[in-house]
């Protein structure tokens, strides 16, 4: 780490201030610089929120330059708390059937995002630190949720999505699928370049893959969002402390 860069703390949004702050940065990230939109958006004051944010944790990343600006978030849903409300975000797009039925403890991952002045640097690596804490803490040992692709253009992500579907399809008993199903196979596998289509899949996805993470059957293609959405999964045993740096190159999901 360079002398100038700033240190990091994270936790767990605990004020309607600290809420506000991470619903301000998703404004900027998702729908100011991807182009998103949703009937609970408040462009006025500059707010990226949904239905879903009051039963969700927040965990948020601050600097220590400055104590009330949130430069990255996870949204975190444990089953727990989905059972309160009656369904996860996911469902929404997945169904989420195999993973219900499993009987292990399941946590679904959202909105994660870090200003653009932090990517790349070791921001992520923090927040990642953070989340596997409240994954032990939580006894979590399946983690979910939707990733996206900028755009909905389907066939300008024939490649990169026909290659998480030949290499990185979830075993049987992990399968979620889309309900608004929109094949990823699109492309023979004899006929992919791996190096090419992987350089269209958007960082954080190829760090849970890295991670052990795995993909659901077929796309869904959320024109509100200007996304096309992926469902990942994993394992939590599979997971291996010394790839965590994966995550100092990660974006959004």
């Amino acid at each position: 780490m360079s002398q100038t860069e700033p240190q990091f703390h994270v936790k767990l949004a605990e004020t309607k201030e600290e809420l506000e702050a991470a619903q301000r940065l998703r404004y900027r990230v998702f729908v100011q610089e991807l182009g998103g939109d949703g009937p609970l958006v408040d462009h006025d004051a500059g707010l990226e929120t949904d239905r879903f944010d009051a039963h969700f944790d927040h965990l948020i990343l601050k600097t220590n330059k400055d104590q009330d600006e949130v430069v990255g978030v996870y949204r975190l849903l444990r089953d727990d708390q989905a059972s309160v409300i009656g369904q996860f975000y996911s469902e929404d797009e997945y169904d989420l059937s195999p993973l219900q039925s499993s009987g292990r403890k399941l946590m679904e991952l959202g909105r994660s995002c870090l200003d653009p002045r932090y990517r790349g640097g070791m921001a992520m690596y923090h927040i990642w630190n953070g989340l596997s804490q409240y994954i032990m803490d939580h006894k979590v040992e399946i983690l979910f949720g939707v990733a996206s692709f900028h755009g909905t253009d389907v066939e300008t992500l024939a490649h990169p999505l026909s290659l998480l579907h030949h290499r990185h399809l979830a075993p049987e008993n992990l399968r979620v699928r889309s309900k608004n199903f929109q094949p990823m196979d699109l492309v023979p596998e004899v006929e992919l370049d791996r190096r090419t289509a992987m350089l269209q899949v958007p960082a954080l996805i190829k760090a849970y893959l890295r991670l052990g993470g795995y993909v659901g059957d077929g796309a869904y293609i959320d024109h509100g969002f200007n996304t096309t959405d992926i469902c990942l999964v994993m394992d939590t045993e599979q997971m291996q402390s010394s790839r965590k740096n994966i995550y100092t190159k990660g974006v959004t999901a």
